[in-house]
């Protein structure tokens, strides 16, 4: 196999936990987006899917969507920031925030993690040769996401 096609596969599956499948067609993991476009469970529209009141309630299970939603941002821009040559310190503890977010920090925050999975995407599309580190760095944002999808998702039913 090629390093094009592990990465091609990354990225498929990563897209898809970001944007969600694509409509009518099979999925690798999520439930899969209807032909007419309903039923996407990708991040991105779980996240607009809420309001940022409701993006901002703790639950049972501790951290709101907002705080996850905020880490989930900072993982993705400190995987560019590492890969750039950058080695820290970086601010973990921190990176989930305040958990609060009123209307234009919700909008600003979603577009927030979009831009850094963009970033990640670029950088992977374009990056030529592989090495351990890189690859990792790749899997672990697509391990990383996959696990705070679920956690949403647990959240969100609390939210009801």
């Amino acid at each position: 196999m090629s390093d094009q096609d592990w990465r091609a596969g990354l990225l498929f599956v990563l897209r898809e936990a970001v944007e969600g499948g694509q409509p009518g067609q099979g999925t690798a993991f999520l439930d899969g987006t209807q032909a007419d476009g309903s039923g996407n469970h990708g991040l991105a529209a779980t996240l607009a899917g809420l309001t940022a009141a409701q993006a901002s309630t703790p639950t049972a299970l501790g951290l709101s969507v907002a705080a996850h939603a905020a880490h989930l941002a900072y993982h993705l821009e400190v995987l560019r920031r590492w890969e750039d040559g950058e080695r820290g310190p970086f601010d973990w503890p921190g990176s989930f925030g305040s958990g609060q977010v009123a209307p234009a920090e919700w909008a600003a925050l979603q577009e927030r993690v979009q831009t850094a999975y963009r970033a990640v995407v670029e950088w992977a599309g374009r990056r030529g040769e592989w090495n351990e580190d890189a690859a990792g760095a790749l899997a672990g944002a697509l391990a990383h996401l996959t696990y705070h999808i679920g956690a949403l998702r647990q959240v969100i039913k609390l939210l009801d």
